[in-house]
């Protein structure tokens, strides 16, 4: 599996920003939004139609799991479910603690980044 890219937004605009943006390169499918609340990712969702890490990332036995897990712990699972290693995983869920929303996209073409 290819590294996921991704980017540590403090604001929601700037996320939708460099979401749109992505959109231009990299397939929409294979862009998602991560934040610490479900309701805050959707909504940033809604706006820039990114995924959220769900079922068809992480597979049945994974969601079941997380339905007994703490926050902290599905939100690295999830990370984890779409390409990160599990020292990426709790980094990412230490800057969500913090408000931060990631953006993160898979199956990149070279060179591709994520900008604001």
């Amino acid at each position: 599996m290819q590294k996921p890219i991704f980017k540590e937004f403090m604001n929601d605009d700037e996320a939708v920003r460099a979401i749109e943006k992505l959109k231009i390169r990299v397939n929409t499918e294979n862009i998602y939004v991560i934040t610490h609340n479900d309701g805050h990712t959707k909504r940033v969702s809604e706006r820039t139609d990114a995924n959220t890490v769900g079922v068809n990332e992480t597979g049945f036995g994974v969601s079941i799991k997380n339905i007994f897990r703490n926050k902290g712990d599905e939100l690295r699972a999830n990370l984890q479910e779409v390409g990160f290693s599990e020292r990426e995983a709790q980094h990412l869920e230490s800057q969500l603690d913090k408000g931060a929303v990631i953006v993160a996209a898979t199956e990149t073409p070279e060179g591709v980044t994520i900008e604001t």
